[in-house]
């Protein structure tokens, strides 16, 4: 006996069915290393523990930074060169800060899962970023010559950061250098001066456009990641100085097509950081931090060094 056309149509919707599912399951195995390679690439920049990030300097005075630094996760490791410049400006009678970043990265690890060995590499140009940051109260815009008699007290500022996706992006990959969508992260804090201390708190949110050619011409979209960030900083009588930097960030609930994926983030990170001065334009900066506790196995290890140059 022949099927029904009936009989024909349905199964082939059933076939159909099947076929889209095996290649959303498909999609949330990849996803899988997405959190764990995508965590250490795209977090370690977004939730990078920053000292120092709102503080006062004179007007018109301009840095420029190299440094590299390497991030592990399991057998995985993140290599990041990158150049910063950052100009000092006014902005209603206080300090205001201008930064551009311009990284290059390298991924490289192997992994297992389900009896598969999973091979990941990628280098190229990531996302630059474009920061600009404002103190509100406390910092005011002075010139080199009056900044030599500025006492701390109190800073607030603001701040709202955003990258752009330029970095090297390969739809059939993974995990890329590149993120193929934006992260806009507003961001707040204050700095307390008491002595040769420094204590500072701030809070920041991580917003991500969607990208819409994950994995061929599927869409991956996150909730936001919500994180806040203490620094205790000690001031050597040579301007040298150190700090212990704590960051605890939760969220970003990722989404493959509207469908959950994974789960949301949730982790503490404890680091260190120390900057000595090697002339008066020359300064060389020595980082650190581990993770301490992360709800998905996702925690890395990262260390960096970098040098600046100041200028008026």
């Amino acid at each position: 006996m022949q099927p029904s056309a009936f009989f024909l149509v349905k199964r082939a919707r059933l076939s159909n069915c099947f076929l889209r599912w095996h290649s959303f399951s498909a999609l949330l195995k990849n996803l899988f290393w997405v959190c764990v390679l995508g965590f250490i690439s795209t977090y370690a920049q977004a939730q990078e523990i920053e000292a120092r990030a709102y503080s006062n300097a004179p007007i018109g005075m301009s840095f420029i930074t190299g440094g590299i630094a390497q991030a592990k996760s399991g057998s995985y490791t993140l290599t990041t060169e990158a150049v910063s410049v950052t100009h000092v400006i006014d902005v209603a009678g206080q300090s205001g800060r201008l930064t551009l970043v311009l990284p290059y990265a390298e991924l490289s690890g192997t992994g297992n899962i389900s009896g598969q060995t999973i091979n990941a590499s990628a280098e190229g140009l990531s996302d630059p970023l474009i920061k600009a940051s404002v103190n509100l109260y406390g910092a005011p815009a002075l010139s080199l010559n009056d900044f030599k008699n500025y006492q701390q007290d109190l800073i607030i500022g603001v701040s709202l950061a955003a990258s752009i996706p330029w970095g090297k992006y390969n739809n059939n990959q993974i995990v890329n250098v590149g993120g193929n969508r934006s992260v806009i992260q507003p961001g707040v804090g204050a700095s307390q001066a008491i002595g040769p201390w420094r204590l500072e708190l701030a809070g920041m949110a991580s917003i991500y456009t969607s990208n819409t050619s994950y994995m061929g011409s599927n869409t991956l979209s996150q909730n936001p990641v919500y994180s806040t960030e203490s620094h205790i900083i000690y001031y050597f009588p040579n301007t040298s100085w150190i700090s212990g930097d704590a960051t605890y960030f939760f969220g970003g609930q990722k989404f493959i097509n509207g469908f959950p994926a994974g789960s949301a983030q949730e982790n503490w990170r404890f680091g260190s950081t120390f900057s000595y001065p090697i002339n008066q334009h020359n300064s060389i900066r020595l980082t650190g931090s581990t993770g301490v506790y992360s709800n998905t196995n996702t925690s890395y290890n990262a260390v960096g060094v970098s040098w600046q140059y100041r200028w008026d």
